[in-house]
């Protein structure tokens, strides 16, 4: 159901939380991401959006405010959040309901807008990004 390019973009948004030791993984983790997807970052430029400050925005973001695993618990693994598993759920729901194969990023990055109270739209929209763009 999900790409292959989009299961190497999860996989490495995983794995670069849990290089940086953080507790959670967060929508926020999944549009940093993004950016390096290339169905995703073409939607993103055609909107306008400069993706190197999208980068650091949410680079600040996340480094300052997720929880970081304490370093000497090595057995504990860096959990994604409810957000983050709505994000994919809705574009996996999304793609099925209209019959058009496998879930790309473009189609999470839909899904992201879903998530209101989340950074990762609130850092969207200060670039003039909307769901409906």
């Amino acid at each position: 159901m999900l790409s292959r390019e989009l299961e190497v973009t999860l996989n490495l948004a995983f794995k670069s939380a849990q290089e940086k030791r953080h507790e959670f993984m967060t929508v926020e983790h999944l549009l940093l991401a993004l950016l390096d997807d290339a169905s995703a970052g073409k939607v993103l430029k055609a909107c306008g959006v400069d993706l190197s400050i999208l980068r650091q925005d949410l680079t600040e973001f996340i480094d300052s405010t997720i929880a970081k695993i304490p370093g000497a618990q090595d057995n504990i693994e860096t959990q994604p959040t409810h957000g983050f598993q709505r994000v994919l759920q809705r574009a996996v729901f999304q793609v099925s309901s209209t019959n058009k194969g496998e879930v790309v990023g473009a189609n999470v990055v839909v899904a992201i807008f879903s998530e209101q109270e989340s950074q990762a739209v609130y850092f969207l929209r200060l670039q003039n990004v909307a769901r409906i763009d």
